[in-house]
């Protein structure tokens, strides 16, 4: 068999590089990770290279030297950022694997909509940190802890300001019942709510996951808004999605109900957001996520709202690794190499 050149063009440790290696003799793997940083610094948001990148880190090699790398490559495992022009530069290019799992994170660069195939790691990331998160948003909001710093700033209790919610008994929606969206709603079932969701695609007949209520279709968000206490945003970016919660459906949304997103700004109507907190609607919102989140800071009518919780895209993290995306990725190499279908393939019309 034929060699096939693996470029890794994000960091990685050495259990998955001998992870990857395992697959098959035929795999020759070259690790560059680290390599293109100077080049993601150079055009990217200054914002996102400050996030994302080492601090000082400005790459490896020549621009001849990194060329020659993508130029060879048959497979590129990337991570976020990644270099902008890949399709570009890289000739051989016949399938390209990100880390994460939002295929939005490619928007930006010449990899979206071309003929290479392109999968990501959707449904294997760290999803019950995430679910934790949210779980741990609508308890913020639930059980009045926005106020505690409210208090501290005026020196006083305002005891009846608090408010709390017993969750045992309300209702959650999780919008996006994917990966993410079952351990939220396994979660929010553990603490005794009653949990509906949406999904894109729903078969006909398919059952609820475990925990779930009752599972709609993308069409039955606006029926079960009115009755959901708290609502997460758990979906891809899609043009579908853009802007999803707008003042209408804040408009529908429970009166003192608690938001949580935890997928992309975007799919949010931030101004309308805004407006559902100013008068009171809406009991308080968690965004781990905003829009432009990667060129700036949040906008400060929300960032300075005590009933909003922003967060710097930080609810996949925690001190444990879970994230599956070099086992998925070695399985769809085997798979590549067999000549079978791969999973988790993007989907240009549908955006995922």
């Amino acid at each position: 068999m034929a060699r096939t050149n693996v470029l890794a063009i994000q960091r990685m440790s050495a259990a998955d590089r001998a992870k990857i290696e395992a697959v098959d003799p035929a795999i020759r793997l070259i690790d560059a990770g680290g390599w293109f940083d100077g080049e993601i610094r150079a055009t990217w948001p200054a914002h996102t290279a400050a996030r994302y990148l080492p601090a000082n880190a400005d790459g490896n090699g020549t621009r001849e030297e990194r060329d020659r790398l993508l130029a060879e490559a048959d497979v590129i495992l990337g991570g976020w950022p990644f270099p902008l022009d890949l399709r570009a530069r890289a000739p051989r290019l016949r399938w390209f694997h990100q880390r994460p799992a939002g295929a939005s994170n490619l928007l930006l660069g010449d990899l979206w909509g071309s003929g290479i195939t392109v999968t990501t790691s959707r449904g294997v990331g760290n999803t019950l940190a995430m679910a934790e998160y949210a779980v741990a948003g609508i308890l913020h909001f639930a059980k009045g802890f926005h106020r505690a710093a409210i208090d501290r700033g005026a020196a006083g209790f305002d005891y009846r300001a608090y408010r709390p919610l017993l969750l045992e008994g309300k209702t959650a929606c999780v919008v996006g019942v994917g990966g993410i969206g079952r351990e939220v709603g396994r979660l929010s079932a553990a603490l005794g709510m009653r949990v509906l969701g949406t999904r894109r695609r729903l078969d006909p007949g398919e059952p609820p996951p475990p925990g779930f209520a009752a599972l709609g279709a993308a069409g039955d968000l606006d029926r079960f808004l009115p009755e959901s206490d708290a609502v997460v945003i758990c979906c891809q970016w899609t043009p579908e999605t853009t802007r999803l919660f707008d003042a209408r459906r804040f408009a529908a949304m429970k009166a003192g109900s608690i938001l949580v997103n935890v997928a992309r700004g975007e799919i949010v109507d931030e101004e309308a957001l805004a407006d559902a907190l100013a008068r009171d609607h809406l009991r308080g919102a968690a965004l781990d996520v905003y829009v432009g989140e990667f060129e700036r800071l949040p906008p400060s009518r929300l960032w300075s709202d005590a009933k909003v919780l922003i967060t710097p895209h930080i609810s996949a993290a925690s001190d444990e690794d879970r994230h599956g995306a070099i086992d998925l990725f070695c399985a769809n190499l085997r798979a590549y190499l067999d000549g079978k279908p791969l999973k988790n393939v993007i989907d240009w019309e549908r955006g995922y």
